[in-house]
């Protein structure tokens, strides 16, 4: 999937062609369970949107979620005793499957850091 510069210097290379083919050209498909391929639109227009400067998913308060609930940075613990934090909450931080924490323990606080990193680099 094209992004950035190469995203939109893609676009202006194929000009007038219908949105189809230029979701396709760019690189925003997916191959559905059947074997056949979804085009993914959303994805394809906020990257665009990106590239162009226009960020739809920045930080703070006022952040949307799921269905477009607004988030609300409170967590649950589980009946499991798991914490689950969510997929908005790591779609803001830009977290991918893989990344790794080492979990600090303070009074009554639980810090998640990036594996490596100092406590001077968060804040």
């Amino acid at each position: 999937m094209l992004t950035g510069s190469d995203l939109l210097d893609k676009v202006k290379d194929l000009g007038d062609v219908s949105k189809s083919d230029l979701v396709h050209a760019c690189g925003y498909v997916s191959t559905k369970k059947d074997g056949g391929e979804r085009l993914n639109f959303t994805a394809f227009y906020e990257a665009l949107l990106e590239a162009k400067g226009i960020n739809l998913s920045t930080g703070g308060s006022g952040s949307m979620g799921k269905g477009g609930r607004k988030l609300s940075y409170v967590a649950t613990v589980q009946g499991n005793g798991n914490l689950l934090i969510g997929k908005a909450y790591t779609a803001l931080l830009e977290l991918s499957p893989g990344d790794e924490f080492e979990i600090k323990l303070g009074r009554k606080q639980i810090r998640l850091m990036p594996a490596g990193a100092s406590e001077e680099d968060e804040e």
